[in-house]
């Protein structure tokens, strides 16, 4: 059977669009394989321009499910989509853009197993579009490990940026030290926050509105048609509706504080729990039980004015009940006064705001974010430190996000045809005298710890491998390193001449997988090497062999023979900074030409400092720092 004309009609003028634009170019484009990882605010930008370019193959990679707060900026997303995956929603509203080309969309972390250095090898190119620096150096390591290029991205406010990372010809995102930010993903905030930040936005911009402004669930019916993810989760979202609309509809009365307690601190806490990959590598949240808490706050003998009043003390999970009980009955009273006093039907659109300098309001916030921090085993603060860091908060800005993506598209062109030389770091800055300002590539740092060290892949046996075979074979008998070297990872050292209490161990029992990374660092006084990275590979080797093996012979350089001009070409084999706690020597002369560089860093532009990521929150100090929110 024949497709209807007007079905070849569509394509035919949609590639003729093409070739006008790009030329002979769109083949390449047509034929490419790419991820995104990230699928928010310059996600959905991102996502949109390379559907209608025709790139032929996209993969979307991101954990982070849809609010309602998404919904003002990230356009792929309706109502109907609320608590679904981005990526897996992103996938389905772009492809209807353009249907010839072939999308596939991961509700995963990008940091999981699955993803690992010869998935990651399988694309042409990679674009970052990723909301906090963890994940960013973790993509930015794996794209050198497999040399593949990747364009990486972000906005703060007004400000973007865009860079070029490709191996040893540009810098990384390493390659200029940054100062760790207070920066912190929205997507952890709902299900797995780690930082009192995490627990006083969503107090303030969760929970607060939920029960006294707009609730994310008056919007249209979830949508249950059969696109939707399964029936299991379809329940959920009813029953976490009616639960909601129970809760409001059930202010003022006695039973008031309960529900909203069990709710957020019971309920939905038990649900969280019951989601076993989440936990696997976190501890799991604690319940809290009202019935026991309020004993408790009853014995102390106190009201929540004079606990309140108290506000450069760290309150008690007692305490913070008490405030947070008497809160919501102050807050209830306001609202239903507020609403009685309204006419022609308006009382139903009345809603309370947020305001750091209202008592009512920033004690329920307090209170509530103390509480969930108890739930999940961090910190509590103080309602003074609480008010500094929830009263300054600055929405992101769709159009920033939608420069950025098109800048991305636009240098991701230049790096297809192999016009390096023409790429461009961009900077968008509202302040400057040129929204949009641009300078060279520059040359990889000699001193970065990601990108300037000699890299290799070893191969592993995971049933025999110890880490003294990794010493004895390789590194000594095969490479030559003398007895002063060290062995590190993420977590910390794994040997040096002081710590041989590992050696006889096997690279499981060490957390030592396929994927991940050692590092060695060569400490001899007269002649080290470079910095040696080493990626594990498990194979099952036969058992007349060595249970580790190197694929290829190395030939390490020497750091004391690296002429820092020529390999600011060629980057890779160069010293970087301690990366891991361990014996260290490093000239002097090393630590100033960093700090040199950090100083030129710092002056390309306020862009460059401010811009660093996409759907974040940020936070500059606890006195008079701003927060940055997007999701």
């Amino acid at each position: 059977m024949q497709a209807p004309p007007a079905m070849k009609v569509m394509p035919m003028r949609r590639e003729r669009g093409y070739r006008q634009s790009l030329g002979a170019f769109y083949n390449q484009i047509k034929q490419s394989r790419i991820l995104m990882v990230g699928a928010g605010g310059i996600g959905c930008e991102l996502l949109k321009n390379l559907v209608l370019t025709g790139f032929g193959e996209v993969h979307i990679v991101d954990l982070d499910t849809i609010d309602l707060s998404n919904l003002n900026r990230q356009f792929l997303f309706r109502h109907e989509h609320i608590k679904k995956s981005k990526a897996l929603v992103a996938k389905e509203s772009a492809g209807k853009f353009n249907p010839h080309v072939k999308l596939e969309a991961y509700h995963a972390n990008i940091k999981d197993p699955q993803f690992n250095i010869d998935w990651f090898s399988s694309f042409d190119l990679v674009f970052n579009a990723l909301d906090n620096i963890d994940a960013r150096r973790h993509v930015n390591k794996m794209c050198l490990a497999a040399n593949v290029p990747l364009i990486e991205s972000g906005t703060t406010g007004f400000n973007g940026q865009v860079q070029v990372i490709v191996k040893g010809k540009s810098e990384c995102y390493d390659c200029n030290t940054k100062e760790t930010p207070k920066t912190f993903p929205v997507c952890t905030i709902r299900s797995t926050p780690s930082q009192p930040i995490h627990c006083i936005v969503w107090a303030k911009s969760y929970l607060f509105t939920e029960v006294f402004g707009t609730s994310e669930d008056e919007v249209p019916e979830f949508d249950h048609t059969e696109d939707s993810e399964n029936a299991a989760e379809i329940e959920n979202l009813r029953k976490e509706a009616h639960a909601l609309k129970e809760i409001r509809q059930s202010m003022g009365s006695d039973d008031f504080p309960r529900k909203i307690f069990e709710k957020v601190f019971s309920d939905d806490i038990n649900r969280l729990r019951n989601m076993e990959d989440m936990w696997k590598t976190r501890q799991k949240p604690t319940a809290l039980d009202f019935d026991t808490v309020s004993k408790s706050s009853a014995s102390g003998g106190e009201v929540g004015d004079s606990v309140s009043k108290r506000d450069q003390n760290i309150w008690n999970l007692a305490e913070n009940f008490t405030v947070f009980c008497d809160s919501l009955r102050r807050l209830s009273a306001r609202l239903q006064k507020a609403q009685a006093n309204e006419t022609n039907g308006a009382a139903a659109s009345t809603v309370l705001s947020f305001d750091k300098d209202d008592d009512d309001t920033l004690d329920f916030v307090a209170a509530s974010a103390n509480m969930r921090s108890i739930v999940f085993g961090i910190q509590s603060r103080s309602k003074f430190d609480i008010k500094q860091m929830a009263g300054n908060i600055i929405p992101a800005i769709a159009t920033t996000n939608a420069m950025t993506a098109s800048l991305c598209v636009l240098q991701a062109f230049k790096v297809m045809k192999g016009e390096l030389n023409k790429a461009r770091m961009v900077f968008l800055e509202r302040s400057g005298a040129r929204v949009i300002n641009s300078e060279s590539l520059r040359p990889p740092n000699p001193n970065c710890p990601v990108c300037g060290v000699m890299q290799s892949r070893l191969v592993v046996d995971p049933s025999r491998a110890t880490l003294n075979d990794l010493v004895e074979d390789i590194l000594k008998s095969n490479l030559g390193y003398g007895d002063e070297f060290s062995i590190s990872n993420e977590i910390g050292t794994l040997y040096d001449p002081d710590l041989e209490d590992n050696l006889s161990k096997k690279f499981s029992e060490l957390g030592v997988g396929a994927d991940s990374f050692l590092t060695i660092i060569d400490d001899d006084e007269e002649n080290p090497r470079v910095n040696l990275s080493l990626t594990i590979s498990e194979i099952s080797l036969p058992e007349d062999s060595k249970p580790v093996a190197l694929p290829q012979q190395l030939h390490i350089p020497r750091k004391r023979n690296i002429d820092v001009e020529k390999h600011h070409e060629h980057a890779n084999g160069h010293v970087p900074p301690p990366t891991v706690p361990g014996k260290r020597k490093r000239a002097d002369s090393s630590i100033e030409e960093a700090g040199i560089e950090g100083q030129k860093s710092t002056k390309r532009g306020k862009a460059q400092t401010t811009s660093e990521d996409d759907d974040l929150i940020v936070v500059d100090g606890p006195s008079n720092g701003a927060i940055v929110i997007d999701d």
